[in-house]
């Protein structure tokens, strides 16, 4: 006999899972990103390493208490969170970060395409959950400040003095990885 399922109260079980199926989405993003935030603290070198390496520990960390907070909202919604290896990879729509050991240009370049995707995202999902769940969509603008900031806090690094950064236009990690890696003009 299969278990009753529930939602919070004043949420049909259908909007409720509208609203814990695109979750889902920004769960698997934000997996994706902590694991690649930890891989960019191993793998980053030069001369200015251990700023960029100290500056990750507490994104890390962040993204970490996103990445639960997101997963606790799909089961008090009455769904079941899955943050399991397969299933990331699985129902990602973006490719796996390509950089290995590279330079503190390289990685930063790489790591603003990324911050770039997943806020763009999660802006999507904050407009989406505008009527559809107010309680979810305040959750998300409160992660959405914090990953500004991290994308803020790393594109620093990659902006001259004029302002442009030398990652502009680029789509991919690895483009954007060779833009920086040519330098920032001062």
């Amino acid at each position: 006999m299969a278990s009753k399922r529930f939602t919070v109260p004043g949420m049909d079980q259908k909007k409720a899972d509208q609203v814990a199926k695109r979750l889902q989405q920004r769960l698997v993003a934000l997996i994706d990103l902590e694991l690649t935030l930890k891989h960019i603290h191993w793998n980053v070198v030069g001369a200015t390493f251990i700023g960029v390496h100290e500056m990750l520990d507490p994104q890390v960390d962040g993204v970490r208490l996103m990445v639960d907070q997101t997963a606790e909202r799909i089961a008090t919604l009455g769904s079941e969170p899955n943050g399991l290896p397969g299933n990331v990879v699985s129902s990602r729509t973006w490719d796996d970060y390509k950089l290995g050991r590279a330079t503190v240009p390289e990685h930063l370049g790489a790591l603003d395409v990324v911050y770039t995707g997943v806020i763009e995202e999660h802006r999507e999902a904050i407009e989406e959950f505008e009527e559809l769940d107010p309680v979810t969509q305040d959750i998300l603008i409160e992660q959405a400040q914090d990953l500004e900031q991290y994308h803020w806090f790393v594109r620093a690094h990659l902006e001259s003095g004029e302002g442009t950064l030398t990652t502009a236009g680029a789509q991919h990690t690895v483009q954007a990885a060779a833009r920086a890696k040519r330098g920032v003009k001062r």
